[in-house]
């Protein structure tokens, strides 16, 4: 199956530099637990960073740390969202847990990550084809067919 994605713009690149500059910042060594870094853009265009929190319970992945700083700081509406490793790892894909929080928060955003054509900006729809929809309103809902209609219009 085909993921529709897109090249990466300046804003970005932008993006993944900020959560470069994160980790390479925060990382604690090679064997250190702060090992990934991430960035989310806000509608406005203002940039959120997080850094992961490793405990053996499983703590909080970086993309869902900036997920509150963001949310902490005001931001309500986020186009994008990136992790990256520390030492000169690029862009990392989310993780389950983090893919099925922003299908549930942030339904239009997009995600960096590496894809078979390369490091590419893609929707979290098209990540989660068949995501069980869920709300604090409603919990989880039967699946909806029209939920993903957009999806397969817009790449």
């Amino acid at each position: 199956m085909l993921i529709p994605s897109r090249d990466l713009t300046p804003d970005d690149l932008e993006l993944v530099q900020f959560a470069r500059q994160i980790v390479d910042a925060n990382t604690d060594g090679e064997d250190g637990v702060h090992t990934m870094g991430a960035a989310v853009r806000g509608a406005d265009g203002k940039m959120y960073g997080g850094i992961n929190l490793y405990h053996f319970t499983g703590g909080p992945c970086a993309e869902l740390v900036a997920l509150g700083h963001a949310r902490a700081s005001g931001a309500r509406e986020l186009s994008t969202i990136v992790a990256v490793g520390n030492y000169g790892r690029g862009p990392v894909g989310p993780c389950g847990r983090d893919r099925q929080v922003l299908f549930d928060y942030h339904p239009h955003i997009r995600v960096i990550l590496p894809t078979p054509e390369g490091v590419r900006s893609v929707r979290i729809k098209d990540l989660m084809p068949l995501g069980a929809v869920w709300t604090v309103e409603e919990g989880t809902q039967e699946f909806d067919p029209t939920v993903f209609e957009d999806a397969a219009v817009t790449p």
